[in-house]
């Protein structure tokens, strides 16, 4: 996985978090045809469920640019592991989404809104929002941009759009180290990288990895940080990201390995 517990920032606050990428780095990775991500991204790409786009919207540009960083005869939800929406500098609007395994959100409900409107059910979501106009701006500026966003889960599953799939069950009937052993940590790494055909328009991509969370754990400094940040989460978040009824297990397995 490429991310780590140790960088996380602390207190937990929801924010942007921008960083600015090099151009020469390709964002993206491509998909291990054996890989289980494979397995169920192909799933939805196989249904036809996995592409929106707004009123006359075409994404050949938006492909075009992501096959000019990593070259792929395939459609992009079979030649990647990223999933992928188009955002408009000139609206500030999702004109296109290509998303096989969201984390508990659908995308039929986003396509065609504005990014402040994308943000609005986030909780503690202020400075999203407020920023939104920013984001847009520096999104589709012609320039790269990353940021990680991170949760844990009882679910080892990638696709987790909420109406193909409940939310698992926390096993709070356990404790300790069994507790843990049931947990994932699940990070996306986002990022932009300009469609390049100066029409103002940004790809974004996410990179959904999973990590059983005693691994991610284990690292110098990974226990202290994570505990640090579940302990600054507001209620809203808890309840936003589904961690209230794991937050106490969580921080007595964290406390003894700190």
């Amino acid at each position: 996985m490429d991310f780590s517990l140790v960088d996380i920032a602390v207190p937990f606050r929801m924010q942007p978090g921008l960083r600015r990428l090099d151009a020469s780095d390709p964002q993206l990775v491509r998909l291990d045809p054996s890989s289980r991500l494979h397995g169920e991204k192909a799933a939805v790409y196989g249904s036809g469920r996995s592409r929106l786009a707004a009123d006359g919207f075409e994404p050949a540009a938006a492909i075009a640019a992501m096959r000019e960083r990593v070259p792929s005869d395939l459609p992009p939800e079979l030649a990647y592991e990223q999933d992928f929406a188009v955002l408009d500098g000139a609206t500030g609007r999702l004109q296109w989404l290509c998303v096989c395994v969201p984390s508990h959100w659908a995308p039929e409900e986003k396509i065609g809104l504005e990014l402040s409107a994308v943000h609005a059910p986030v909780a503690d979501n202020k400075l999203l929002v407020s920023a939104s106009a920013h984001l847009v701006k520096l999104a589709t500026s012609g320039e790269c941009w990353e940021r990680f966003v991170w949760t844990v889960t009882p679910s080892g599953r990638y696709d987790q759009h909420p109406k193909r799939h409940a939310r698992e069950p926390w096993p709070v009937q356990l404790r300790g180290d069994e507790f843990a052993g049931r947990c994932w940590l699940r990070a996306e790494r986002q990022t932009f990288f300009p469609v390049g055909d100066g029409s103002l328009q940004s790809v974004f991509t996410i990179r959904v990895m999973l990590q059983p969370l005693t691994e991610a754990a284990a690292a110098p400094g990974a226990a202290r940080k994570l505990h640090e940040a579940l302990s600054t989460m507001s209620e809203a978040v808890l309840a936003y990201k589904g961690l209230a009824p794991a937050r106490d297990p969580l921080l007595a397995w964290l406390s003894e390995r700190m």
